[in-house]
Protein backbone atom coordinates (compact mmCIF):
# COMPACT_ATOMS: atom_id res chain seq x y z
CA UNK A 1 0.00 0.00 0.00
CA UNK A 2 1.37 3.18 -0.98
CA UNK A 3 1.96 5.95 1.78
CA UNK A 4 0.84 9.52 0.95
CA UNK A 5 2.52 12.85 2.10
CA UNK A 6 -0.27 15.39 2.74
CA UNK A 7 0.88 19.08 1.66
CA UNK A 8 -2.17 21.10 1.34
CA UNK A 9 -5.92 20.29 1.36
CA UNK A 10 -6.17 19.23 -2.19
CA UNK A 11 -2.38 18.15 -3.40
CA UNK A 12 -1.01 14.74 -2.16
CA UNK A 13 2.55 13.09 -3.22
CA UNK A 14 3.11 9.43 -2.91
CA UNK A 15 6.11 8.29 -0.87
CA UNK A 16 7.29 6.37 -3.94
CA UNK A 17 8.13 9.43 -6.09
CA UNK A 18 10.50 10.17 -2.66
CA UNK A 19 14.47 8.76 -3.21
CA UNK A 20 16.03 8.87 0.31
CA UNK A 21 20.05 8.66 1.07
CA UNK A 22 22.34 8.97 3.88
CA UNK A 23 25.57 10.05 4.50
CA UNK A 24 27.20 10.91 7.65
CA UNK A 25 26.05 13.57 9.67
CA UNK A 26 28.46 16.62 11.13
CA UNK A 27 27.97 18.07 14.62
CA UNK A 28 27.66 16.24 17.63
CA UNK A 29 26.74 12.44 18.18
CA UNK A 30 29.20 11.37 20.54
CA UNK A 31 31.30 7.86 19.83
CA UNK A 32 28.60 7.49 16.77
CA UNK A 33 29.38 10.40 14.79
CA UNK A 34 32.16 9.12 12.01
CA UNK A 35 30.56 5.98 12.14
CA UNK A 36 26.63 5.99 11.28
CA UNK A 37 24.95 7.65 8.33
CA UNK A 38 22.03 9.57 10.33
CA UNK A 39 22.20 12.59 7.65
CA UNK A 40 19.40 11.79 5.40
CA UNK A 41 18.63 13.34 1.87
CA UNK A 42 15.33 13.28 0.09
CA UNK A 43 15.06 13.63 -3.36
CA UNK A 44 11.80 14.59 -5.57
CA UNK A 45 12.31 14.39 -9.15
CA UNK A 46 9.76 17.14 -10.14
CA UNK A 47 9.81 16.60 -13.80
CA UNK A 48 9.08 13.22 -13.59
CA UNK A 49 5.82 13.39 -10.71
CA UNK A 50 2.63 12.74 -11.86
CA UNK A 51 1.40 14.38 -8.84
CA UNK A 52 2.05 17.94 -10.04
CA UNK A 53 0.02 19.67 -12.99
CA UNK A 54 2.49 21.61 -15.03
CA UNK A 55 1.62 25.02 -13.62
CA UNK A 56 2.59 24.05 -10.13
CA UNK A 57 5.86 22.75 -11.29
CA UNK A 58 6.49 26.43 -13.09
CA UNK A 59 5.65 27.58 -9.98
CA UNK A 60 8.05 25.53 -7.72
CA UNK A 61 11.16 26.11 -10.15
CA UNK A 62 10.45 30.17 -10.07
CA UNK A 63 9.98 30.17 -6.41
CA UNK A 64 12.67 27.51 -4.91
CA UNK A 65 15.27 27.76 -7.63
CA UNK A 66 18.04 26.95 -5.04
CA UNK A 67 16.53 23.52 -3.74
CA UNK A 68 15.92 22.39 -7.13
CA UNK A 69 19.07 21.38 -9.59
CA UNK A 70 19.64 21.40 -13.44
CA UNK A 71 17.78 17.93 -13.70
CA UNK A 72 14.82 18.94 -12.44
CA UNK A 73 15.52 17.14 -8.74
CA UNK A 74 14.05 19.15 -5.76
CA UNK A 75 16.48 18.50 -2.40
CA UNK A 76 16.34 18.47 1.47
CA UNK A 77 18.86 17.26 3.90
CA UNK A 78 18.11 17.00 7.60
CA UNK A 79 20.67 15.82 10.06
CA UNK A 80 19.27 18.14 13.41
CA UNK A 81 18.57 14.43 15.09
CA UNK A 82 20.62 11.49 15.93
CA UNK A 83 18.63 8.91 14.22
CA UNK A 84 18.02 8.18 10.78
CA UNK A 85 14.26 7.81 11.46
CA UNK A 86 14.02 11.03 13.31
CA UNK A 87 15.85 13.20 10.44
CA UNK A 88 13.63 11.29 7.83
CA UNK A 89 10.90 12.62 9.41
CA UNK A 90 12.46 16.05 9.60
CA UNK A 91 12.89 15.81 6.17
CA UNK A 92 9.76 15.08 4.93
CA UNK A 93 8.08 17.80 7.57
CA UNK A 94 10.45 20.23 5.80
CA UNK A 95 9.16 18.65 2.02
CA UNK A 96 5.95 19.42 2.75
CA UNK A 97 6.24 23.03 4.74
CA UNK A 98 8.36 24.07 1.42
CA UNK A 99 6.09 22.58 -0.74
CA UNK A 100 3.12 24.09 0.88
CA UNK A 101 4.62 27.64 1.05
CA UNK A 102 5.80 27.89 -2.66
CA UNK A 103 2.17 26.74 -3.61
CA UNK A 104 0.27 28.91 -2.10
CA UNK A 105 -1.46 31.97 -3.69
CA UNK A 106 -0.10 34.86 -1.89
CA UNK A 107 -2.88 37.35 -0.94
CA UNK A 108 -3.21 40.69 -3.70
CA UNK A 109 -1.40 43.77 -1.75
CA UNK A 110 -4.46 46.22 -0.67
CA UNK A 111 -3.18 49.88 -1.31
CA UNK A 112 -3.17 52.16 1.60
CA UNK A 113 -2.32 55.56 2.41
CA UNK A 114 -0.80 57.04 5.37
CA UNK A 115 -3.16 58.65 8.03
CA UNK A 116 -3.37 62.70 8.47
CA UNK A 117 -1.47 62.20 12.01
CA UNK A 118 1.09 59.67 10.36
CA UNK A 119 1.63 62.60 7.90
CA UNK A 120 2.15 64.98 10.13
CA UNK A 121 4.05 63.45 12.74
CA UNK A 122 6.68 63.10 9.63
CA UNK A 123 6.91 66.39 8.67
CA UNK A 124 7.11 66.86 12.68
CA UNK A 125 10.09 65.07 12.27
CA UNK A 126 11.42 66.75 9.80
CA UNK A 127 11.19 69.74 11.36
CA UNK A 128 13.08 69.08 14.01
CA UNK A 129 16.11 66.93 12.36
CA UNK A 130 16.14 70.39 10.15
CA UNK A 131 16.48 72.70 13.48
CA UNK A 132 19.18 70.73 14.62
CA UNK A 133 20.97 70.58 11.39
CA UNK A 134 20.69 74.50 11.77
CA UNK A 135 21.68 74.69 15.08
CA UNK A 136 25.09 72.83 14.47
CA UNK A 137 25.78 75.21 11.62
CA UNK A 138 27.68 78.28 13.02
CA UNK A 139 27.12 81.85 11.68
CA UNK A 140 30.72 81.25 9.37
CA UNK A 141 32.92 83.76 11.41
CA UNK A 142 35.82 82.83 13.76
CA UNK A 143 35.87 83.99 17.29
Amino acid sequence: MTQWIRIDGDLSIPETELAFATARSGGPGGQNVNKVETRVLLRFDLEASAALRPEQKARLRERLPTRITRDGVFHVTSQKHRTQAQNREAAIERFRELLAGALADEAPRVATRPSKRAKAKRVEAKKRRSRTKAERRGTGEWD
